[in-house]
């Protein structure tokens, strides 16, 4: 029997007893995950610079090495993770509706998990933490696949994890983690029906894409993000200068950060040579087309394939566009429908990009990268989805439940 299959079934005879488990014993399970990753947090981040070391070796980029690295802080804000998903209600039995029929049964609509989630994921080790606490919180048993590059911390920290909750009332066999980084171990793990009740996967384009199209387990697509910020005509000028850096700058590598910065005409005249002066400072290279590059010669030229390109890094592709609607037509074209801002003081075009503009989430003077389950109160978030069925947007507790009808009779028959 495969590695997946076997840690599948366990995961699927785990998941069996979770829904039966109070909030209470999976907050104490949690609180000892929080804890022992702390304690344990030196052997954690020998284990990542192992694979620090082989992703320098192997060429990997500062801002993938970025997104690997673990250090006392970052196992720090994992384990205060945990703890946030403690303080968060449980939603797991929660009465949605309460109502009767004529002939006398009660209905009731109430939360229940999902069962087993296989999570297939990129670099982070921090999303192996976020995923477990999400899913074990909410009555789920976890199967996670995450990359390569990041092995032996994920290996470490599972272990660390595993050490936890062989002390709490919430089985071992719940957390599962795939150590075999061949491809093949993805490709099974998309047609494990009847082991696995939906698949999230979580990284770049080609990872999503490779999941959402071969795999017969359902899906929730999270999506890769080219967001963009378009700075309106009456824009302040500080206000977005801002708000562009820092949706560019602040982490690059994440996938709330801008890509393509959508600049109106009238503005660009006046304010984009100097925009483009702080973004150079910032280390960030500018991409053009000819209206952007006339007011800023510097910048190389952008290709068609540019404006389709989730960089991850400081790289920035440059618009100038004529009005509101052409701005809104190319997020239409180009957009992955994550996150998108404008900037503006006229109230009416905000009014038409909240409105108009598809995607999961749509800002008004405030950065793109605030889309994320901790800014937005839910926790740690287990995806960001970029589709419209069963959850959009960061993913809290309540994403990762279905429901089910119970119904009370006193013998009716139909």
């Amino acid at each position: 029997m495969s590695e997946v299959k076997e840690k599948a079934m366990l995961a699927k005879q785990a998941a069996q007893s979770m829904g039966n488990l109070s909030t209470q014993q999976k907050n104490d399970a949690l609180l000892l995950m929080a804890d022992a990753l702390v304690a344990e947090q030196e052997s954690i981040i020998q284990a990542n610079k192992l694979d620090l070391k082989r992703g320098e070796e192997s060429g990997i980029g500062a801002s993938l090495l970025d997104r690997l690295a673990l250090n006392e802080q970052r196992i720090a804000a994992m384990a205060e993770g945990l703890k946030q998903v403690i303080e968060l209600p449980d939603p797991i039995g929660d009465k949605l509706e309460t109502f009767s029929r004529p002939n006398g049964l009660l209905v009731e609509k109430i939360r229940v998990p999902l069962g087993v989630i296989g999570i297939i994921y990129e670099a982070r080790p921090n999303v192996t933490v976020d995923a477990a606490a999400l899913c074990l919180k909410t009555g789920n048993a976890v199967v996670l696949r995450g990359g390569s590059s990041a092995l032996n911390s994920n290996e470490r920290i599972v272990e660390v994890l595993h050490s936890a909750l062989s002390q709490s009332a919430i089985p071992v066999n719940a957390l599962q983690l795939i150590l075999s980084p061949d491809r093949s171990s993805v490709d099974e793990m998309l047609k494990l029906n009847g082991l696995i009740d939906v698949l999230i996967p979580r990284g770049g384009h080609s990872l999503i894409q490779n999941v959402v199209k071969n795999a017969t387990v359902p899906v929730i697509e999270t999506g890769a993000g080219i967001c963009h910020t378009f700075i309106d005509q009456s824009a302040i000028h500080e206000m977005a200068v801002q708000i562009a850096l820092n949706a560019k700058v602040q982490r690059p590598s994440v996938c709330n950060s801008m890509e393509t910065l959508l600049v109106h005409e009238a503005y660009a005249a006046q304010h984009l040579a100097s925009l483009a002066d702080a973004f150079s400072q910032a280390n960030v290279e500018l991409r053009g087309e000819e209206k952007a590059k006339a007011l800023v010669p510097y910048m190389k030229d952008a290709s068609s394939e540019d404006w389709d390109t989730e960089y991850g890094d400081y790289i920035l592709s440059v618009k100038v566009v004529s009005n509101l609607d052409e701005a809104m037509d190319h997020i239409r074209q180009h957009g992955t429908m994550h996150s998108e801002c404008i900037v503006t003081e006229d109230a009416a075009n905000a009014s038409r990009f909240l409105q108009e503009v598809d995607a999961a989430a749509v800002y008004h003077n405030a950065s793109t990268r605030f889309t994320d389950g901790f800014e937005f109160g839910f926790g740690a978030e287990i995806g960001i989805s970029t589709q419209k069925l069963h959850a959009r947007g960061p993913m809290g507790l309540p994403a990762l439940t279905t429901t089910k009808f119970r119904v009370y009779g006193s013998g009716q028959i139909r």
